[in-house]
């Protein structure tokens, strides 16, 4: 059993894990002997009653730690604040984090009206496998800490970041307020604590979420469109379908209609993976266990996923 900081439940069965590589996607092809055919496969499938869509919170992954994730993952935002002639201005900036997701700037001189006035913001974009732009805008007070010790901290950072030493003249800290969190443009945002955003953790596949993606859009598109047809509750037409982001507890599909519609379904793993092992091996048995659905070999023993969010038309 792969190892994991707490058990998900899912609208998905509990599933094996059979030793199968995920890449090529033909060697996810399996067929049964003979003496399997003759006779019906049983699926061990284990259903949570009280769950009725794939609306719960335990499904996907909390606004602050999304917001968490894209701290993590990007190093460049747009800093803005108001001006003394009450202008808001903004400029791209270079940022690092420390342990609790505190942004550390360094500001030079030039910039000393955004030090002047303290209450600023930093909003922040995580382009997902050219699909997704997710973003969270962190509002808080600019200031600069006041002993040399936590200052040498903020140039260690900084320079683990970026591989070069900061002027510790200009390191200042966007100490957090509250933040903004939105999953793509032009949809609502959530706006999420202080405390919740620096209590919560970056997501643990975040490092190689993206060419995992992108490897499986690549190679797999045969179990992507499996997975839609299978573990999705569909009212839509599949002309195409692409994964744009996986973590901890799942991961996202983009949905293309004939008719040039775009819609967005999240399906969970069948429990939290924490490492890219534990992701890979859920993929596969879930691609295993969507092939013998789909040939009958399996009955349908587990509730499909209901809930489809429509984000786009697409221009003709």
């Amino acid at each position: 059993m792969l190892p994991h900081a707490q058990s998900v439940t899912s609208v998905l069965p509990s599933i094996y894990s059979p030793k199968l590589p995920l890449y090529p996607s033909k060697t996810l092809a399996f067929r049964p002997p003979k003496s399997l055919l003759l006779r019906p496969l049983r699926c061990s499938v284990s259903v949570a009653p009280h769950l009725q869509s794939n609306t719960t919170n335990n499904t996907k992954t909390s606004p602050a730690e999304i917001s968490r994730t894209i701290m993590e993952l990007s190093s460049v935002g747009s800093f803005s604040t108001a001006t003394q002639d009450t202008w808001p201005l903004g400029v791209g900036v270079r940022f690092a984090v420390d342990s609790q997701g505190t942004p550390i700037v360094c500001l030079s001189a030039s910039y000393q009206h955004f030090v002047s006035q303290k209450t600023s913001s930093l909003n922040v974009l995580l382009e997902q496998c050219g699909l997704r732009t997710t973003q969270c805008t962190i509002q808080g007070s600019l200031h600069r800490p006041d002993d040399q010790f936590a200052l040498k901290k903020l140039e260690s950072l900084w320079e683990k970041r970026f591989g070069e030493k900061a002027d510790n003249n200009f390191i200042h800290i966007l100490e957090v307020e509250r933040v903004l969190q939105m999953d793509n443009f032009m949809e609502d945002g959530v706006w999420v604590t202080s405390s919740d955003y620096r209590l919560a953790n970056a997501d643990p596949l975040r490092d190689f979420a993206e060419p995992l993606v992108r490897e499986i859009n690549a190679n797999n598109m045969e179990d992507v469109l499996r997975f839609c047809n299978i573990y999705v509750d569909l009212d839509v037409q599949v002309s195409d379908a692409k994964m744009v982001w996986v973590d901890r507890l799942g991961f996202d599909i983009h949905i293309y209609s004939p008719q040039n519609d775009v819609f967005e379904v999240r399906i969970p793993f069948p429990r939290e993976v924490t490492d890219e092992k534990g992701a890979k091996s859920s993929f596969n048995g879930m691609s295993q266990l969507a092939w013998e659905v789909e040939r009958n070999y399996c009955g349908l023993e587990f509730e499909k996923v209901k809930h489809m969010k429509k984000i786009a038309s697409k221009v003709q």
